[in-house]
C-alpha cells in the first residue's frame, strides 16, 4: 500500500466491509478493499488512477463521473451527489452504484464507497412481482391470510422476513419466514413459541423509532443490529446461521393512521434501491389490511341491518298475532268454557251407554286441545315482564320431564339427562322458564323416533348457564335453522308451530341467546343460554 493508506487498525476494518471502497489521494487510489478489488477483478496491491477507474462506468454514465474523478483528482469541492449509475464487473454482470464520499484521515484524502443497487433489473423484477402481490392482497378478507401472502411473496425472492405485529406496548412475531435453527434458537431463549413471545417496546427502540417516525430503517450490517437486541452468545449462534455480510429493512406497516407493525426483511442481497421498493410494499400491505377492516364492517353492518330488519318483521308480526289472538281469546274461550261445562255434566249421565260416554271422552279431550292452542297463543303475543328470584335451571329440567312423562301424545323415548354439579343459580322469572324449557322439551320428545334418545346437558358456560337438548329426530332440513322460532312455522304436520316461538321470547326476555341446528349424527340441537 503506498504512503497515506489507511494506518493498520483501520486498514483492516475497511478491507473486512462487505461495500466496495477506495481511498484516494490526487489522481490515484491509493486503497481499495477487498469487497472492490473482487468487483473489479484487481490483483494484490493493482492501485488504477482514477481516469482508469471511472472508464469502468458506462459510457452513459460519464457525464456524471468525469466531473467528480476530477474534482476528486484536484482535491476540489465535489459536486453534488450522483444518481445511480452502472458499472460493468468483472463477472459481466452490470452493478448499479453511488458513490458516497467522506473526508480521509489527511485533509488530500477523500474516502469513497460504491453502494451496490444489484443491478436495475433485480429490483424492476422484485417490483413487479410485489405489485402484483398488492393486488392479490386487495382479495383477501381475513388479516392472517394477507400477511402470510405477502411474507411468502418476499420470501420467494430470496429473502428473510417477518411480520412483528403491535399489541399496545408490546410487539409479536407475526408471520415469519426465517432458518429453522434461527427460530428454534429464539424459542429455547424464549422457553415458548416465538409467535407467544411478546416483547416490550423498549426493547426493541429501532423498531419503536420507525413506527414513531413512519418512515423505514436500512441496516447495512444487519448482525450489528441484532447484537444490540440479543445477548453475545444468541448474536453470535444467529450469525453463523445466515449469509455473511447481512443488511436488513424495517419498513412500518400502517393501517389507516394506526400504526400495525413492522415488516422486517433480511438478505445479503438487500440493497437501499430494491429497500426502497420493500418499503412500498409495506405501504401496500397496510392498504390491504385496511382493506380488509373495511370489508369486515360493512359485513357486520350488513348483518346488524338484517337482524334489525327481521325483529322489525317480527314485531309488526306479533303485533298482527296480538290482535288476532285478542279476538280468538274473546270468541273461542267463552264457547270453550261452555263446552267443558257441558261434558262435566253429561260424564255423571249414568244413562250414557258406553257408545255415548265414548263420544263426551272424545269432545273433552278436542275441547281441551283447543284451549291449549289458544293457551299457547296468548303465550306466544302477551307482554313478559319477568319477575327475577334465583332459579335453578336442572330442577326446572327435572320438572318438565315429570310434566311430561306418561302424556300419551307424545313418543316415549330414553331421556339421557348431564348435568354439571357446578352449576350456579340464575336470576330468572321461574314460572317463564318453566314453560319455554318444557315446550323445548316437548318439541324433542315429539320429534324423536319411539326408540331413540334424548339428550339434555346443562352446563356452566362463560355467558351464564348452557341447556342443550338434542333428538334424534328428521332434523331441521333445507331451511334457516332460526325460522323454527318464528310463530306458526311447521316441521312436521302435527304440530303447532308456536311452542318454540314461546321459547325465544322467553330466553330474549332474560337476555339470554337461542340457536338451532342439526347434530352431525343426525337430528336436531338447540341451545340456550341464560345469563347468571
Amino acid at each position: 500500500m503506498s504512503t497515506g493508506a489507511p494506518p493498520a487498525t483501520l486498514d483492516g476494518l475497511l478491507q473486512v466491509l462487505p461495500v466496495p471502497l477506495f481511498v484516494v489521494r490526487g489522481d490515484r487510489l491509493v486503497f481499495t478493499n477487498d469487497a472492490l478489488r473482487t468487483m473489479l477483478g484487481l490483483g494484490e496491491g493493482e492501485l488504477p488512477t482514477i481516469l482508469e477507474f471511472s472508464a469502468r462506468f458506462s459510457p452513459d454514465e460519464q457525464a456524471w463521473v468525469e466531473p467528480l474523478a476530477r474534482a476528486l483528482s484536484r482535491g476540489e469541492p465535489l459536486p453534488d451527489q450522483p444518481t445511480w449509475g452502472r458499472m460493468q464487473g468483472t463477472d459481466g454482470r452490470q452493478h448499479q452504484l453511488t458513490l458516497l464520499h467522506a473526508p480521509g484521515r489527511v485533509p488530500e484524502e477523500q474516502l469513497v464507497l460504491l453502494l451496490d443497487a444489484e443491478g436495475g433489473d433485480a429490483v424492476r423484477r422484485l417490483s413487479t412481482v410485489l405489485v402484483s402481490t398488492a393486488a392479490e392482497l386487495l382479495r383477501c378478507r381475513d388479516e392472517t391470510a394477507v400477511l402470510e401472502l405477502a411474507v411468502e411473496a418476499v420470501h420467494r425472492q430470496g429473502f428473510y422476513v417477518s411480520v412483528m405485529l403491535l399489541e399496545g406496548d408490546f410487539l409479536r412475531h407475526g408471520p415469519l419466514r426465517q432458518e429453522p435453527e434461527s427460530v428454534a434458537i429464539a424459542e429455547r431463549l424464549y422457553g415458548q413459541a416465538l409467535h407467544e413471545v411478546r416483547i416490550h417496546r423498549s426493547a426493541m427502540p429501532h423498531l419503536t423509532d420507525v413506527l414513531v417516525r413512519r418512515k423505514a430503517t436500512f441496516h447495512p450490517d444487519a448482525f450489528g443490529m441484532v447484537r444490540k437486541i440479543h445477548p453475545p452468545d444468541v448474536a453470535d449462534s444467529i450469525q453463523s446461521i445466515y449469509p455473511p455480510g447481512s443488511r436488513a429493512l424495517d419498513a412500518p406497516i400502517f393501517v389507516g393512521d394506526e400504526p400495525f407493525g413492522v415488516l422486517a426483511v433480511q438478505s445479503s442481497t438487500l440493497t437501499p434501491a430494491n429497500a426502497g421498493a420493500l418499503e412500498l410494499f409495506a405501504q401496500l400491505i397496510g392498504g390491504a389490511l385496511e382493506n380488509v377492516r373495511h370489508h369486515r364492517a360493512a359485513e357486520e353492518r350488513l348483518a346488524e341491518v338484517k337482524r334489525l330488519q327481521g325483529e322489525l318483521v317480527a314485531s309488526e308480526r306479533l303485533t298482527a298475532l296480538g290482535e288476532a289472538a285478542g279476538v280468538v281469546a274473546h270468541e273461542v274461550r267463552n264457547p270453550l268454557g261452555a263446552i267443558l261445562n257441558t261434558v262435566a255434566v253429561l260424564k255423571r249421565e249414568s244413562r250414557l251407554g258406553p257408545s255415548g260416554a265414548a263420544a263426551v271422552e272424545m269432545l273433552e279431550e278436542e275441547a281441551i286441545r283447543l284451549e291449549d292452542i289458544v293457551r299457547d297463543l296468548l303465550d306466544t303475543v302477551r307482554p313478559l315482564e319477568p319477575r327475577p328470584r334465583p332459579v335453578h335451571v336442572g330442577e326446572l329440567v327435572h320438572r318438565a320431564l315429570g310434566q311430561l312423562h306418561g302424556r300419551e301424545e307424545l313418543p316415549t323415548p330414553r331421556m339421557a339427562v348431564d348435568e354439571a354439579p357446578d352449576v350456579p343459580d340464575i336470576s330468572g322469572d321461574e314460572t317463564l322458564l318453566q314453560l319455554a324449557i318444557t315446550h323445548l322439551m316437548r318439541n324433542a320428545l315429539q320429534a324423536s323416533p319411539a326408540k331413540g334418545t334424548v339428550r339434555v346437558a346443562v352446563r356452566r358456560v362463560p355467558q351464564g348457564v348452557s341447556l342443550v337438548v338434542e333428538d334424534e329426530g328428521p332434523g331441521i332440513p333445507g331451511v334457516d335453522p332460526q325460522r323454527v322460532f318464528e310463530p306458526f312455522f311447521l316441521t312436521r304436520a302435527n304440530g303447532r308451530g308456536l311452542g318454540l316461538a314461546i321459547v325465544r321470547r322467553v330466553v330474549l326476555a332474560h337476555g339470554g341467546t337461542v340457536h338451532a341446528g342439526a347434530r352431525p349424527e343426525g337430528g336436531a340441537r338447540f341451545e340456550l343460554v341464560l345469563p347468571l
